[in-house]
């Protein structure tokens, strides 16, 4: 069931990607949605092979749509790139959900990640709107502030120390404080990267699916950057604090 949630999410996502990026070409890369969610799928296969050769597959198929289905030949590096960008940037970081999934606590793993960043989300809102007067990066999200930020962060170790209280008492209390800094962090520039995106694509929302919330991408876009983050910390780091 979650991995039909991902490849959902993913297959629409990209579409949202698509369709801020290479609106003209957005039918005509539906293929490579549904490839991608596809490739979402690969970790349920056992192992990190399926994953390297969906997205060796995935690669070989793009590079031939445009070699064979050429247009304007002067566009063709930027929009192979666009393409690129968008399964690295999308199939590739949500796979890693699905191996926090596949770990031993990988639901306590999956929960912590969504608690710190809507904790991070809220607190950096209500923090930014009744104190923000330093702006944090005008040039790609001009109503950010440090201070908002800060606040969040502060949220992330709140969501951090409720997870280990109900959840995930695993955790030791350094693993609850790096947790929420880093994946507070790293969510936060996330959710940067994907307004850059925006304003570069010179869009407001990256769609409509969520009325007064734009769309899937600006959902995942902090769990995006979160997620492999999450997965090696988990792999290779925790519990040795």
């Amino acid at each position: 069931m979650f991995c039909l949630l991902l490849s959902a999410l993913c297959l629409v996502a990209m579409q949202e990607f698509f369709a801020m990026s290479l609106p003209e070409r957005r039918t005509e890369l539906l293929a490579f949605s549904v490839l991608g969610a596809l490739t979402v799928a690969t970790p349920l296969l056992g192992n990190s092979l399926p994953v390297i050769m969906a997205i060796a597959v995935a690669f070989l198929l793009v590079c031939f749509h445009f070699l064979f289905r050429l247009r304007t030949i002067n566009t063709v590096a930027s929009e192979l790139s666009l393409v690129i960008t968008a399964f690295i940037y999308i199939p590739f970081l949500l796979i890693h959900l699905m191996m926090i999934r596949l770990l031993p606590q990988g639901s306590s793993w999956l929960l912590l990640i969504m608690l710190i960043v809507m904790t991070n989300d809220a607190t950096a809102y209500y923090v930014g709107s009744a104190f923000g007067k330093h702006r944090l990066y005008e040039a790609v999200s001009p109503k950010k502030s440090i201070e908002g930020a800060l606040g969040g962060l502060a949220g992330s170790l709140i969501g951090a120390l409720l997870a280990q209280y109900f959840f995930f008492n695993q955790l030791g209390y350094a693993d609850v404080i790096i947790t929420a800094l880093v994946i507070g962090v790293i969510g936060q520039v996330g959710d940067l990267f994907e307004s850059l995106l925006k304003r570069s694509f010179g869009v407001k929302d990256s769609g409509s699916i969520f009325p007064g919330h734009g769309g899937v991408l600006d959902r995942l876009d902090s769990i995006l950057f979160a997620a492999p983050v999450t997965y090696y910390y988990a792999v290779y780091l925790f519990g040795r604090f």
